[in-house]
């Protein structure tokens, strides 16, 4: 880039700022949904011969929650179970739970995608408005899901609204350092007015970035009882890139874990 290029993106980077911060977060939203579509259905594709050894794999991975939950919550075939955010290989899937019910904005398309997604009732609906009275659930559950949304909080509220008292919550959310959410706006920022770039990815793959006091402060309600709290880091990959490295530094992708009861 030369002298006259480099003065007209600093230009553009000056008349961004303000138009950035106007930016509502819904454009944010819709392009995370984007993103999740796409790589799903290339996921799709790329599974397609391989469909029963992705089901055991997910299959475990939903015992492991139930052994979790075992403590705090007997799941039977009767109990009223709603996953907010299911996605394309959610929990609803693989609990063997009657009547258990996902909720995901992309629903219908990963209906289409994925043949295990015929073992749940699933409504494309947003976590922020879920279609349901409220405490009409045993248990809900949420992995993983509130910072790929629009309003963090507004999905809190409405999955403790359709807990029933003494219902269980299940709630994760990947936090990072503090540092993380101001990398990541100023990454949006260079890939809003073109100058030249290598962050990558990393700081592009969520809608917001919540540290762990932020979600502490999320479940911190009165109406609801702490049972169980963890943090769990990622596993450190096989092979290392800078760009893993980078990761850990700034703590991202540790697993904010949290089991509550509703409160009666």
């Amino acid at each position: 880039m030369d002298r006259q290029g480099l003065i007209s993106a600093l230009r553009r980077l000056r008349e961004g700022v303000g138009e950035l911060r106007a930016r509502p977060s819904s454009e944010r939203a819709a392009r995370a949904i984007e993103r999740q579509l796409d790589y799903q259905r290339r996921k799709a594709s790329a599974i397609a011969r391989d469909h029963e050894r992705i089901e055991r794999i997910m299959s475990a991975r939903t015992s492991a929650l139930v052994a979790t939950l075992s403590p705090h919550v007997a799941i039977t075939a009767s109990t009223r179970v709603l996953e907010v955010g299911s996605g394309a290989h959610g929990h609803v899937f693989f609990l063997g739970v009657r009547g258990a019910i996902g909720v995901d904005p992309l629903a219908d398309e990963y209906r289409a995608l994925f043949p295990w997604q015929s073992r749940a009732e699933t409504i494309a609906a947003y976590g922020e408005r879920l279609p349901f009275d409220d405490a009409r659930f045993d248990l809900v559950v949420s992995d993983n899901v509130i910072d790929h949304a629009e309003r963090p909080a507004a999905i809190v509220d409405e999955l403790v609204r359709v807990l029933a008292p003494g219902g269980v919550l299940y709630f994760t959310v990947h936090v990072h350092h503090a540092i993380y959410d101001v990398l990541s706006r100023a990454y949006g920022l260079v890939t809003h007015v073109g100058l030249p770039r290598d962050l990558g990815g990393p700081f592009a793959d969520h809608t917001v970035h919540l540290t762990a006091r932020d979600a502490e402060r999320l479940v911190a309600r009165d109406d609801l009882e702490i049972l169980h709290r963890a943090l769990h880091p990622e596993p450190a990959p096989k092979r290392r890139r800078r760009v893993d490295h980078l990761k850990r530094v700034l703590a991202k992708n540790t697993t904010f874990e949290v089991i509550a009861r509703r409160r009666a």
